[in-house]
């Protein structure tokens, strides 16, 4: 099995959320946190859609979630695929007790845009 591309979704305005929520960990000195939620995204690249629970569980209406937990804390990456070669990160959230249904929903709303136009919605990292 090859590596699944890992990408980031950009809305309308520029913003990609999920890489936003991650690069707060660092701001805010969540540094083990970043760290959980990097190591996600890496077995999430190599296992694609092999990835399963604890790690990664499906939603609903093709929208997945990467798992990390700290200190009580749930950290959530909602993603979805495009194809069988890649996965775009929607958005992270906090969360205590199951994943709200509008953010699922927010999620379903970035991969119909994602779907509609690939190129425009996909965040370039800058190095």
């Amino acid at each position: 099995m090859g590596r699944t591309r890992v990408l980031f979704y950009r809305d309308e305005a520029g913003n990609a959320p999920a890489y936003e929520g991650l690069q707060d960990l660092l701001r805010q000195g969540r540094r083990k946190e970043f760290a959980k939620c990097r190591a996600r995204i890496g077995r999430l690249e190599e296992m694609g859609f092999e990835l399963r629970r604890p790690e990664a569980d499906y939603l609903r209406d093709g929208i997945y979630e990467l798992r990390a937990t700290r200190r009580r804390t749930h950290y959530r990456i909602l993603y979805f695929f495009q194809g069988q070669v890649a996965v775009v990160l929607s958005h992270l959230i906090m969360k205590e007790g199951a994943v709200p249904d509008s953010e699922i929903d927010r999620a379903i709303l970035h991969k119909s845009k994602f779907e509609i136009d690939p190129d425009a919605h996909t965040f370039a990292i800058q190095e």
